[in-house]
């Protein structure tokens, strides 16, 4: 674990350079990375994370506050217990404690709490790096077919313990409501790049669980 957290320590180091800020606790790296290995997780892992930061890369020319976003991104999933509610709030708190801590502005540290609190994806993003948090964030959908099969197979993983009936309903319905949007990436380069492959994967994954 300790080589893990390693791995992450010049982006991490830059991200709050970028934010003009000196983070203080040597701890909260390893601590973030911690998190993201948990064993019940099984997709909102490090790879997951990965998956994002990467992407943002991409978008990062778009970004009004591309640092605050990437910081956002550690946060997103920092506190991930499997069926709770309170996942995101969590999280935002913790992000807005860990940003109170070394002094950072009340404006940061708003931003960097809304945007962890709108990957409850039951809100529409009010700027735009918030609409490009949820695209890097929701890009696994328009990921290639055995990508997304994985993937689903990976959230039926951390559900193990809830009953295959109770589970399909669910997921469908969720998956149903990604798909029913007249658009479900925000930024015109997602949206041109995965959005018909999106669409396809949700209407393929509703099919299989019996829609």
């Amino acid at each position: 674990m300790q080589a893990m957290h390693h791995r992450y320590q010049d982006s991490w180091d830059a991200i709050w350079r970028g934010l003009g800020l000196q983070q203080v606790d040597a701890t909260l790296l390893p601590t973030l990375v911690r998190h993201y290995s948990e064993p019940a997780r099984k997709y909102h892992t490090l790879q997951h994370l990965d998956a994002c930061l990467n992407h943002l890369a991409t978008l990062r020319p778009l970004a009004d506050h591309p640092d605050e976003i990437a910081l956002a991104l550690w946060f997103h999933d920092a506190v991930y217990e499997i069926g709770a509610s309170t996942n995101e709030a969590r999280s935002a708190d913790w992000a807005r404690a860990s940003l109170e801590a070394v002094g950072a502005g009340a404006d940061v540290v708003q931003r960097v709490s809304d945007m962890v609190m709108v990957t409850c994806h039951a809100m529409a993003p009010q700027t735009r790096d918030q609409q490009i948090l949820l695209d890097v964030d929701l890009s696994i959908l328009g990921a290639r077919v055995e990508v997304f099969d994985a993937y689903e197979g990976q959230i039926r993983a951390e559900y193990a313990d809830v009953p295959q009936d109770f589970f399909q309903a669910r997921r469908k319905r969720i998956l149903g409501e990604f798909l029913a949007r007249p658009r479900i990436y925000h930024t015109d380069a997602f949206h041109d790049r995965l959005e018909a492959q999106a669409r396809s994967n949700l209407a393929r994954s509703i099919s299989r669980l019996g829609g």
